[in-house]
């Protein structure tokens, strides 16, 4: 051949092979012995071109890989095969590798060019999870709001009995355990409706050091003197919009969780600072945008979890305490307080090594919300008419009874249909509707501004066992309604009423049709 032909065809091979940005080698089939590699293979795993060569392709594979039988090489027409190769620094990388044969320095060898799929595989991963999650989260908002209807009525009738009955009274004991069980029962409900994002948020400008601050002593407590608590709060932390009681529950769960992790005792750090997520991290996380953030991290230095545990990490039931020491909600609980408040988490954890279970809450630029000081006061009898509107016959029957009993006169229907010709037959003030939020037809919202619309003056108090985010993104919740959360007691129902009856816009004229 003569030298310039040579030389050509040297060029083209450079440009073809060893310049070429897809990372590619030539292998001998029988000993699976590199022959040749490009540059883009060598950045990929890590190793010179010269070591390369001295490998064979068992030396790039991850160790179940490498537990399969060797196979000589993959037909051509066969498409890429997903392999787990794993670089000179130990990091595992998930590849496809596409083969074909070729003659190299006059014998039969293999052309294997490889594509890099492991941000690939982590997206899909992801959103495999996120949709499991959604499913479950579903399935969970469902139970937990028919459940509470149920909850209503257990607690409800309860607490009407036990005022009725005498201190010395052998009933009184019996009253007390059922009302005991049913309030076990409610805050399972709401760990449920947490990790389903159904439940309600009324969210305010938090500091996040403060809130932290102020559950400081509460913490020391619940973690024990075998743990040596450790708060790392940076000083110019900025403010994040949610509900401090929610976010108080994410904080107090995260800790439960990483004592538990110490069972012999040890370092528990709750850390907060700023942080950018940029575009690179938000292209690895399916549901995070890019901007800033307050992060807020609880770490342990104890056992630590494997990747099968940490995949299952968020799923409600799921626990790997013993019988009796866990629901298996508290991190579920997490889950759905942090993404219902536009954040999100990531758990890094190794067998041995400890975890550090990372919140980011998007950062705002507002100041922190003044919470009025609080008053407790007795909730006051009244004479005011309300009408109540719920499809749930037994629910329906506790209000009126509470309500009645506090003096209030009550008219009650068991749906929209009702609700209207109850409003338009009574000629007299009605001063406040209460209604459920989902009912057949027409939803609590729609039925509110048909009656609002002939008494401009009736106020109105929804009440629902969840909200979805349908419900919510329609206006049933803004910071101008009043909301009742089922399950509630008779008490917290008079008080709320009496709270949204003499609300400042009280003093508006109360009409009738």
């Amino acid at each position: 051949m003569p030298a310039k032909q040579l030389r050509d065809k040297n060029l083209e091979f450079r440009l073809l092979f060893e310049e070429n940005p897809q990372p590619m080698w030539v292998m001998d089939p029988p000993s699976r012995r590199f022959l040749a590699v490009n540059r883009a293979a060598a950045r990929l795993y890590g190793y010179s071109e010269d070591e390369f060569l001295r490998m064979t392709l068992s030396d790039l594979q991850s160790e179940e890989e490498s537990r399969r039988p060797p196979q000589a090489g993959i037909p051509s027409n066969a498409g890429p095969a997903s392999s787990r190769h794993v670089t000179r620094t130990g990091r595992a990388i998930d590849v496809e590798v596409a083969i074909q044969p070729v003659q190299y320095r006059e014998q039969a060898a293999e052309l294997a060019v490889v594509w890099d799929i492991t941000a690939r595989r982590q997206l899909e991963e992801q959103l495999r999870q996120a949709q499991k999650m959604e499913a479950v989260g579903m399935l969970a908002g469902g139970v937990a709001h028919d459940f509470n209807n149920l909850l209503t009525i257990i607690t409800g009738y309860s607490q009407l009995i036990l005022n009725n009955l005498r201190v010395d009274d052998g009933n009184r004991n019996s009253v007390e355990q059922i009302m005991r069980a049913g309030e076990r029962a409610a805050a399972l409900t709401r760990q449920l409706l947490a990790f389903s994002r159904r439940q309600v948020l009324q969210p305010k400008v938090l500091d996040l050091n403060r809130l932290v601050t102020s559950l400081t002593a509460m913490l020391r407590r619940l973690i024990g003197e075998d743990v040596d608590l450790r708060l790392v709060l940076r000083p110019d932390l900025g403010r994040v919009h949610a509900d401090p009681g929610q976010i108080e529950q994410v904080i107090m769960n995260l800790v439960v969780n990483a004592r538990d992790a110490m069972p012999k005792g040890g370092i528990l750090t709750v850390e907060t600072s700023n942080v950018e997520l940029d575009h690179s991290y938000a292209s690895r996380h399916i549901e995070v945008k890019s901007g800033p953030y307050v992060m807020l991290a609880v770490s342990d230095n104890g056992a630590g979890m494997d990747e099968a545990t940490r995949a299952r990490l968020f799923e409600p039931f799921f626990t790997t305490k013993g019988a009796g020491r866990g629901t298996g909600l508290g991190l579920s609980t997490v889950f759905g307080i942090v993404k219902q408040s536009g954040g999100s988490l990531q758990v890094y954890s190794e067998p041995g090594t400890g975890t550090s279970v990372k919140v980011f809450l998007p950062r705002i630029e507002q100041p922190v919300a003044l919470d009025p000081e609080a008053q407790r006061k007795v909730v006051r009898r009244g004479h005011e008419t309300i009408l109540l509107v719920e499809d749930d016959e037994m629910v329906r029957s506790l209000v009126r009874e509470t309500l009645q009993r506090d003096g209030y006169t009550v008219l009650d229907a068991d749906g929209p249909d009702e609700a209207r010709r109850a409003s338009k037959q009574y000629h007299g003030v009605i001063h406040l509707l209460i209604t459920d939020v989902v009912m057949p037809k027409t939803n609590g919202r729609e039925l509110a501004e048909q009656l609002t619309a002939r008494r401009p003056g009736m106020k109105v108090l929804y009440m629902s066992g969840y909200t979805d985010s349908a419900i919510a993104s329609s206006g049933v919740l803004t910071r101008d309604n009043s909301f009742l959360q089922k399950p509630f007691t008779p008490f917290s129902l008079a008080d709320k009423v009496r709270e949204v009856l003499e609300s400042e816009n009280y003093t508006r004229r109360v009409g009738g049709e």
